[in-house]
């Protein structure tokens, strides 16, 4: 039996970027009288035939330049896109930290906003109810957890979804560069309790444009520049080439 818990196979994604976009009759009719005006519809390969697997414990980073793909890449592994080409099988519940505010409702409370997420996971209320107190200590929101979230700032946004993700004991959890966002003291806290959950097995997909992070933490590295898979293996190796050939 295969120990990979991700497994992607020739994955192409692509996007159509619109030039001129034309929102209303005003804006036809003055593309219709001037061609320079009218709306153009472009298409761009964000993947291109990209291969990665991640074994159960592993923690693997993903890094490249901006616009490379490294974020389509980890919503084609959450099941938010869906590749044109290619095969993506993960294996176990799946934990987005992917953007901030996904899944949660600005007019609801955190308390309510906990429930519902944890609900979307699978989780009925006794075992909602059950994590409750931790997952609000740890997210360090006491005095905020009857508050609509929409009040929130950023880094309390941060706080409450990461809390949720791991306090949901998911078998892969997908980490964006969200968790650069608030103080260093709670950026140090994620990483520890990362590395907790590693350690009792579960996968941890990182993209990250902190090079010494990635070096220090991941098992394996996949460097991604242009769309395309430019190097997989060891970190220090890894992040190397990106220093040398891409960064600059």
């Amino acid at each position: 039996m295969s120990q990979n818990v991700i497994e992607i196979s020739g994955l192409w994604k692509s996007f159509v970027v619109r030039h001129n976009r034309t929102e209303s009759l005003k804006q036809l009719f003055i593309g219709w009288l001037d061609w320079r005006r009218r709306e153009r519809r472009q298409s761009f390969w964000a993947l291109t035939d990209v291969g990665l697997q991640v074994e159960r414990g592993q923690m693997v980073g993903i890094i490249g330049p901006n616009g490379s793909g490294k974020s389509t890449l980890l919503r084609c592994v959450a099941g938010i896109l869906k590749p044109e080409r290619g095969e993506v099988i993960v294996r176990g519940r799946v934990a987005p930290m992917i953007e901030i505010g996904v899944g949660f409702h600005p007019e609801l409370t955190g308390e309510e906003n906990l429930y519902l997420n944890a609900a979307l996971y699978g989780l009925d209320r006794p075992q909602i109810e059950a994590i409750r107190p931790a997952i609000i200590e740890y997210a360090e929101l006491e005095e905020f957890i009857d508050v609509p979230i929409k009040n929130y700032s950023t880094g309390m946004y941060t706080r409450l979804g990461f809390s949720i993700a791991v306090h949901l004991q998911p078998e892969v959890l997908l980490v964006d560069e969200i968790l650069a966002v608030g103080d260093e003291a709670f950026q140090q806290k994620c990483l520890q309790r990362m590395m907790q959950l590693k350690s009792s097995g579960t996968s941890i997909l990182l993209v990250s444009h902190d090079l010494a992070k990635v070096e220090k933490l991941c098992d394996k590295v996949y460097l991604i520049a242009h769309s395309r898979l430019e190097f997989a293996g060891d970190p220090v190796k890894a992040v190397a080439i990106y220093r040398e050939k891409l960064a600059s």
